[in-house]
C-alpha cells in the first residue's frame, strides 16, 4: 500500500520548456551581478565559498567563480553551489512577480485528493530546496506548498542513484514498497526501482520505449493501489 508519493519536477509537475526558456536564462542575465554582491550579502558570500570547494580552488576570485558557474550552466551540471545561487536569483524573480512557476493543470487537483486519502507528499528534485519551495509557492496554480511535507535535493544524493532513494526513504521512515516516484526520466525511476521503491513515469509527449516503468501522461491517470513496480 503507497503511504508516500515523491514527485519530480522538471518534466513532471511542470513543463521542462519553463525552467529552460525561462528560470535558466533569468539566472544567467543576472549570475554577475549577483556575485558582485558577496561582500555585501552574507548568503551569497557563503554560496560562492561552497563553490570555492566544489572548485577546489579555496582562493579563486570573482572572475573565476563567474566563468564556472557559466560553464555549469552549459553543461546543466548539478552542482550544488549553482542551485544555491540560482534559487537566490530567482527568489528575487518570483517576489518582483516577473514570473510564477508552471504546473501542468492536472497536477494541483490530484495532489490534493492525495493528501485527502491520506497519502504524503514529498519533492525530490535536482533543483535546490528553496527553488522548489518558490515554484510551488508561486505557482500559477496557486500556493502548493501546504500539501507537502518535506522537499529533498541532490544533498541527498543524485537521482540516478539507488542510494538516495534509500536515504529519502530513512528521511521519511517508510519501507520502498510503500514508496512511489513519478518522474518522466526512466533512468531515475530505475534507480528509485533498485531500492525497492514503487515507480510511475510521466510521459508528456512521446512514450519512452526503453523504459519498463508504468507510463502515463497525466496526474489523474496514477492510481496509487495500483501495482506500479517496474516490470
Amino acid at each position: 500500500m503507497i503511504k508516500a508519493i515523491v514527485t519530480d519536477i522538471e518534466g513532471t509537475t511542470s513543463d521542462i520548456r519553463f525552467v529552460h526558456n525561462i528560470l535558466f536564462p533569468y539566472a544567467r542575465a543576472r549570475l554577475a551581478e549577483t556575485v558582485a554582491q558577496a561582500d555585501t550579502q552574507p548568503e551569497i558570500a557563503e554560496t560562492l565559498a561552497l563553490l570555492r570547494e566544489e572548485l577546489g580552488q579555496p582562493q579563486a576570485h570573482a572572475f573565476t567563480l563567474l566563468e564556472a558557474l557559466n560553464q555549469f550552466m552549459e553543461q546543466d551540471r548539478k552542482s550544488t553551489a549553482l542551485k544555491r545561487l540560482q534559487g537566490i536569483i530567482w527568489r528575487n524573480g518570483y517576489l518582483n512577480g516577473d514570473f510564477r512557476g508552471h504546473v501542468y493543470d492536472d497536477v494541483a487537483p490530484q495532489l490534493r485528493r492525495w493528501r485527502e486519502q491520506g497519502i504524503v507528499l514529498y519533492v525530490y528534485s535536482s533543483g535546490s530546496v528553496e527553488a522548489q519551495q518558490l515554484l510551488f509557492g508561486y505557482s500559477d496554480a496557486g500556493d502548493l506548498r501546504p500539501l507537502f511535507s518535506g522537499y529533498f535535493d541532490t544533498r541527498v544524493g543524485a537521482k540516478r542513484e539507488a542510494g538516495s532513494y534509500h536515504h529519502i526513504a530513512q528521511a521519511i521512515g517508510l519501507p520502498g514498497e510503500q514508496l512511489l516516484f513519478l518522474s518522466d526520466i526512466h533512468q531515475e525511476l530505475d534507480a528509485a526501482a533498485e531500492a525497492g521503491w514503487q515507480t510511475c513515469q510521466l510521459i508528456r509527449d512521446e512514450a519512452d520505449v526503453e523504459s519498463f516503468h508504468r507510463q502515463v501522461v497525466r496526474f489523474d491517470q496514477i492510481d496509487p493501489s495500483q501495482a506500479t513496480r517496474a516490470v
